[in-house]
């Protein structure tokens, strides 16, 4: 029913009713599916996988075949309508089922994108669950040319990382000095010359670029989402003192224009407790409820990672994708609801998947290398009628290596947006 309710409702926008009863399905003179073994009469009848009836983690053998150029697996033979069962690949996807299969985590304790199916078999830039949606929608329609369903459109939003709102400013005399004495030490000159013209107001910080974002996500009508991280000073989060009263100022005036929600810091992911008073502390600031989060480093250890933020009375998770390389993590454009494999329970948290993290566009070297890549992720998105989600980070835009990043920001808004 997760699973079904995710094809149907969510992507296409078909109205659905479930029966486990003969009798009700015989009854039943409108559209109807058999999902089972063995078709009852000559309906439109999907074979089943033993996999959405089996409880807990089984290491599987999966076999990748095609159906019509697009990548499937769980083949179903000839009787069924479908050449594979599409509810068992799209659960697979969407539950993240493979990261429960013993693996080697990164040095973060991350799921590595090179051990995942859809790297290993070069369609991690397809968002197959969309795209095995939309061709059984047309299998459907030639089934039953009456069945009804709402067409959606393509969006595009942008998630801004905040993890470092300033390079050099507002860090304290202590920590600026220390940042002074290492770029000295490591002959970063240009870097010592960048933070006497911020201290004496000759420049603005170089991170500290969100009136430019506010300015160009006004300019094409863009949603946005800021993610700040509002944490204590620790090994892996170097942001601003939170009683900082310039940085509160300007998360406040960030929240005047868009959705500002929380960066959760890398020492709050395992601690409930911690992850709570963040949560509580931003909210103090902008007035308004927290209810969005974003993970330090896209950090997720399923299932415990999402209940911890449902344990903190999180709704929306906007983590699911990989740090350095693009496509879709959990094989959709869609947002989803998170099955706890393990309890056998669909989570109160939805999950949006984004379809790039800016450091996956470090290795190349032009614009138009990261245009031509970002195209073809968009190019299937938009295929799908799907939401094209984007995480750039504020640190990033403020860099000038070999690609000015804030121009190529902006070309991509004035591209995509709708």
């Amino acid at each position: 029913m997760y699973t079904m309710k995710q094809i149907f409702t969510r992507i296409l926008n078909i109205d659905i009713r479930y029966t486990t009863k003969v009798e009700d399905f015989i009854k039943h003179s409108g559209p109807k599916i058999t999902y089972a073994k063995q078709p009852l009469q000559n309906e439109f009848f999907i074979r089943s996988n033993k996999l959405l009836f089996d409880q807990g983690i089984s290491d599987l053998q999966i076999t990748i075949g095609e159906w019509d150029e697009i990548p499937c697996f769980f083949p179903t033979g000839e009787r069924s309508v479908i050449p594979f069962d599409i509810f068992a690949a799209s659960f697979y996807m969407l539950s993240r089922y493979e990261e429960y299969i013993p693996h080697v985590k990164d040095m973060y304790g991350r799921f590595p994108y090179k051990e995942s199916l859809s790297y290993k078999h070069n369609f991690l830039h397809l968002p197959v669950v969309d795209l095995w949606a939309r061709k059984f929608l047309t299998i459907l329609k030639d089934r039953f040319p009456n069945i009804e369903y709402k067409t959606k459109t393509v969006r595009f939003t942008s998630l801004i990382d905040v993890t470092t709102s300033h390079s050099f400013a507002l860090r304290g005399f202590f920590r600026g000095t220390m940042g002074l004495f290492l770029d000295l030490g490591r002959f970063h000159f240009k870097r010592v010359g960048q933070r006497f013209m911020v201290a004496l107001k000759l420049r603005q910080d170089p991170y500290d670029n969100f009136s430019i974002l506010i300015d160009i996500h006004k300019k094409y009508k863009l949603s946005s989402v800021f993610f700040f991280q509002f944490a204590q000073y620790s090994r892996y989060d170097k942001n601003i003192s939170t009683e900082n009263n310039r940085f509160r100022h300007l998360i406040k005036s960030v929240a005047d224009y868009s959705t500002v929600t929380l960066a959760a810091s890398y020492s709050s992911i395992t601690n409930i407790d911690l992850l709570k008073q963040e949560k509580k502390n931003l909210s103090g600031v902008i007035n308004k409820p927290v209810n969005y989060c974003r993970l330090r480093y896209n950090r997720v250890d399923v299932p415990e990672t999402y209940r911890n933020l449902v344990a903190a009375e999180f709704t929306d998770d906007h983590t699911m994708g990989y740090t350095h390389e693009m496509g879709f993590k959990a094989g959709t454009c869609t947002s989803f609801y998170f099955y706890d494999i393990p309890l056998e329970v669909q989570q109160p948290i939805k999950v949006h998947p984004f379809a790039f993290h800016d450091y996956s566009l470090l290795k190349y070297n032009s614009e138009d290398e990261v245009l031509k890549e970002i195209n073809v992720l968009y190019e299937q998105v938009k295929k799908v009628n799907g939401h094209f989600m984007i995480v750039f980070s504020n640190e990033l835009l403020g860099t000038k290596q070999k690609i000015n990043w804030l121009k190529l920001y902006t070309k991509i808004v004035e591209r995509y947006h709708v």
